[in-house]
C-alpha cells in the first residue's frame, strides 16, 4: 500500500472509532436494549486501545518518513467563487496530525482509556451506567475531533460535543436540585465560550474565506507541498485583525478553560460523579482552551499586546485559585482549584511565547490530577480509617502564610475571588432585565394587535 494512503487509513481509523462508540452506545440506549455493563467495557477498552495504537501508528509512520505534518479529510462541502480581490468561500471537514494534534490525541486516548476502566468499576450497578457512558463515548469523540481538527469549524465541532457531554454529566445524578443547577450555570458559561469561538470563525472567513489552520497561521513549502509545521507558523492576517479574532478566541479559551473571570464553574462540576471530574475538570477539558492558544500560537506571535493579555490572565487565574485552594473543605473542589492553578500557569507559560514548555507542562499535569481524582475517594475512605484508629480528629494546620496575612485573604479564598458575585451582578441581572423589559413590550405590543385590553392595575390599599 502506498505510505501516504496508509497514513490517510490509519489516521481516518483514530476519528472514525470513538464515532462508531458514539453509535453503538447510544442507538442501544435509544431502542431500548442497552449493552450489559461487562460488553459496555469491552466496547470502550478496545475503541481506546485501538485508537491509541492508531495514532502511534501515525506517528511512527510519520518519523520514518520525515513528515511534521499529515492532513486527513474530506472533500469541501461548501464552495463558492467570488471575484478579486474578495477570497473565495470555502468549508470542509480536515484533520491534522502533528506535533502539537498527536501528543494530545495521545493523551486523550491514554487517560479515557484508564479512567474508562476504573469508572467499569465505579459506576457498577449504577441505574444511569449506560448513560454515563453513552456521554463518555460524546466526549471522547469531541477531544479527538477539537484534537485533530484541521480548521477553526471542525475544532467548533468538537468543541460543541465536549460542551454538551460535560454539562449533562455535571447534572448526572439530576433527582437532586443541586447538580442541575450547577450544570445549567455550566452550560451557560460554554454558551458564552461557544459564541465567542463562533464570531471568531465568522470573522476568519469574511477575512480570509476559510479557517483553514494552515492557511490562516503561515505555511512552508516542504517537497513541493505548502504546508503548516506547528509551531513555525507566522501570522497572515493584518495586524487589526489579529486583534479582534486573538480577543474572541481569548474569550473562549477562558471560558471553556474556566480562566477569570469564569473560575465559579469549575468547582460547581465536581457534582458529576468522579470519573467524569477526573477526566473533564483535571486532566482534559479544562486543558483545551490552552490547546486552543496552543494552535493559534502565530496570532500571538504577531501580537505583543495579546501575549502579554494571556500571561496576565493566566497569572491572574492562577493567584486567585492558589488562593481559593487553601481554603476548600472538600477534597473535590480542592483538586478543581489547585488544577486552575497550573492551567493559569499553562497559560501564563503560553503568554511568555513557549510552546513545547506548556505542552509538556500539559500532558504532565493531565496525568497526574487524573490520578488524584481517581485517588479522591479512598483517600477520604483512608483518612477516616486512620482517625478511627487514632481515636479523635486528626491535627490540623494552622493555613500557613494564608493565616498569617489577614482574614481579608481568607474571606477572599472562600469567596472565590468574589468573581460569581461580580458576574451575578455587572452581567447577569442587566441582561435579565433588558430582556425581561423587551419580553413585556413584546406582550404587550402583541396584546394591542390582538385587541386585548391591558389588565387593571391592582389595588394594594387596604379595605
Amino acid at each position: 500500500m502506498d505510505p501516504s494512503a496508509l497514513l490517510s487509513l490509519l489516521g481516518g481509523a483514530v476519528v472514525v472509532a470513538p464515532l462508531l462508540l458514539v453509535a453503538l452506545l447510544g442507538v442501544a440506549s435509544l431502542v431500548g436494549r442497552p449493552l450489559p455493563e461487562a460488553a459496555s467495557a469491552r466496547a470502550v477498552a478496545f475503541v481506546t486501545v485501538f485508537g491509541l495504537l492508531a495514532t502511534l501508528g501515525v506517528f511512527a509512520f510519520m518519523l520514518a518518513t520525515d513528515t511534521r505534518h499529515v492532513l486527513v479529510g474530506s472533500a469541501e462541502w461548501v464552495h463558492l467563487e467570488s471575484d478579486p480581490p474578495e477570497p473565495a468561500f470555502h468549508f470542509a471537514i480536515k484533520f491534522v496530525f502533528d506535533k502539537l494534534s498527536i501528543p494530545f490525541v495521545a493523551l486523550t486516548f491514554v487517560l479515557l482509556g484508564t479512567v474508562g476502566a476504573f469508572a467499569s468499576r465505579y459506576m457498577h450497578r449504577e441505574a444511569g451506567y449506560n448513560r454515563f457512558f453513552t456521554l463518555y463515548a460524546v466526549f471522547l469523540a469531541g477531544m479527538v475531533i477539537a484534537a485533530l481538527a484541521g480548521n477553526i469549524e471542525t475544532l467548533f465541532l468538537g468543541w460543541e460535543l465536549v460542551g454538551l457531554s460535560s454539562a449533562l454529566l455535571v447534572g448526572f445524578f439530576h433527582e437532586r436540585p443541586a447538580p442541575v443547577r450547577n450544570a445549567l450555570r455550566v452550560w451557560v458559561v460554554y454558551r458564552v465560550s461557544d459564541a465567542a469561538l463562533l464570531l471568531a470563525a465568522v470573522f476568519l472567513h469574511h477575512m480570509s474565506g476559510a479557517g483553514d489552520f494552515d492557511k490562516l497561521t503561515g505555511y512552508r513549502e516542504v517537497a513541493g507541498q505548502e504546508i503548516a509545521a506547528w509551531p513555525e507558523g507566522e501570522c497572515l492576517l493584518r495586524a487589526s485583525s489579529v486583534w479582534v479574532v486573538g480577543a474572541l478566541l481569548l474569550v473562549a479559551a477562558a471560558g471553556k478553560s474556566a480562566l477569570v473571570p469564569f473560575c465559579g464553574w469549575l468547582p460547581r462540576a465536581m457534582e458529576g460523579p468522579t470519573p467524569s471530574s477526573a477526566l473533564f475538570y483535571g486532566a482534559l477539558s479544562v486543558h483545551l482552551g490552552a490547546f486552543l492558544l496552543l494552535r493559534m500560537d502565530p496570532l500571538l506571535d504577531a501580537s505583543p499586546e495579546l501575549s502579554a493579555a494571556v500571561l496576565v490572565l493566566g497569572l491572574v487565574t492562577a493567584a486567585v485559585s492558589a488562593l481559593a485552594m487553601r481554603v476548600q473543605t472538600d477534597i473535590k473542589s480542592a483538586l478543581s482549584f489547585a488544577s486552575l492553578t497550573q492551567v493559569g500557569l499553562i497559560v501564563a507559560e503560553i503568554g511568555l511565547g513557549w510552546r513545547y514548555v506548556p505542552l509538556a507542562h500539559l500532558v504532565g499535569h493531565a496525568c497526574l490530577r487524573t490520578l488524584q481524582f481517581v485517588r479522591a475517594p479512598s483517600v477520604i475512605r483512608d483518612h477516616h480509617a486512620i482517625e478511627n484508629a487514632v481515636g479523635d480528629r486528626l491535627p490540623r494546620s494552622s493555613g500557613g502564610w494564608l493565616g498569617a496575612v489577614g482574614g481579608w485573604f481568607y474571606r477572599f479564598g472562600l469567596e472565590r475571588g468574589y468573581l460569581d458575585a461580580f458576574l451575578d451582578r455587572f452581567v447577569v441581572r442587566p441582561f435579565l432585565v433588558v430582556f425581561r423589559t423587551l419580553n413585556a413590550w413584546e406582550l404587550r405590543a402583541a396584546d394591542t394587535l390582538n385587541g386585548i385590553a391591558p389588565p387593571a392595575p391592582k389595588d394594594d390599599r387596604p379595605a
